[in-house]
């Protein structure tokens, strides 16, 4: 690679962008969690700000979220997924089994516990056996609960991504928060700050323009009422260079 060539990547690296121009990588499951409060008039949703010093996205707002670990197909739960989750989970092709259903859901409970420090669960009879990045369950008497968890949207990252997500973002209402972890945000964190923001406001504008698209059928659904599982499920995923939204069916 040229001196010429290897600055353009580097740039582009720093402008938090991937290069398109790799072979196909097949996409890893990956989880969101949008929390919403709905005490106020305008609904708000917890967005955390990235370091500055990260090399993606510095200084973003950004949702918790990270790709599925092998240990969320096996943590031990206080509730299973609703039927209703499970069965959107269970749509689209190839059909989503339900071990895997339920792995998505724990790992937006793992990936928002991690990163911000605010635990969905509930109080489990006896000791709970979590270790590594459960173990903040575990020390609080807990077990994860995604019994509270709605599916909002999946996406996929376009082909020639270095990094490809199959991502299902979920949303949960802020009063499911049973615990939290002090001294996770911190300045030298990756989230240096935890801020909860009206829809539509001006910080949420700067997100990826995915996130965007996720956060607007969010606040579609919210308009309507309580949130249902019954309402459509958009699929945001690229075909022929252009994104594709369809409907999971």
């Amino acid at each position: 690679m040229t001196d010429t060539s290897q600055g353009a990547e580097k740039a582009k690296i720093h402008e938090g962008k991937e290069a398109d121009h790799h072979p196909y990588f097949r996409p890893r499951d990956a989880a969101t969690l949008i929390l919403v409060d709905r005490s106020g008039s305008i609904p708000k949703v917890l967005v955390g700000k990235r370091h500055d010093k990260v090399v993606f996205m510095p200084g973003k707002f950004v949702f918790p979220g990270g790709r599925v670990d092998k240990d969320d197909y096996r943590v031990p739960c206080a509730a299973p997924i609703t039927a209703e989750l499970e069965a959107n989970l269970a749509k689209g092709s190839p059909k989503t089994p339900a071990s895997r259903a339920k792995s998505l859901a724990i790992a937006a409970i793992r990936e928002a516990c991690e990163e911000t420090g605010l635990c969905l669960g509930r109080k489990s009879e006896g000791k709970a056996k979590l270790e590594g990045a459960w173990k903040p369950f575990a020390d609080a008497g807990l077990l994860p609960d995604p019994s509270s968890l709605f599916l909002i949207a999946r996406a996929i990252t376009p082909p020639g991504r270095v990094k490809r997500f199959d991502t299902r973002f979920f949303t949960a209402d802020a009063s499911a928060i049973t615990h939290r972890v002090e001294g996770v945000i911190h300045a030298d964190a990756e989230l240096v700050e935890l801020v909860w923001v009206e829809l539509g406001s001006k910080p949420l504008a700067d997100l990826h323009p995915m996130t965007r698209n996720v956060l607007n059928e969010l606040d579609t659904r919210l308009a309507t009422g309580p949130l249902r599982h019954d309402a459509p499920v958009p699929f945001f995923h690229f075909y022929g260079g252009k994104m594709q939204k369809d409907i999971l069916s």
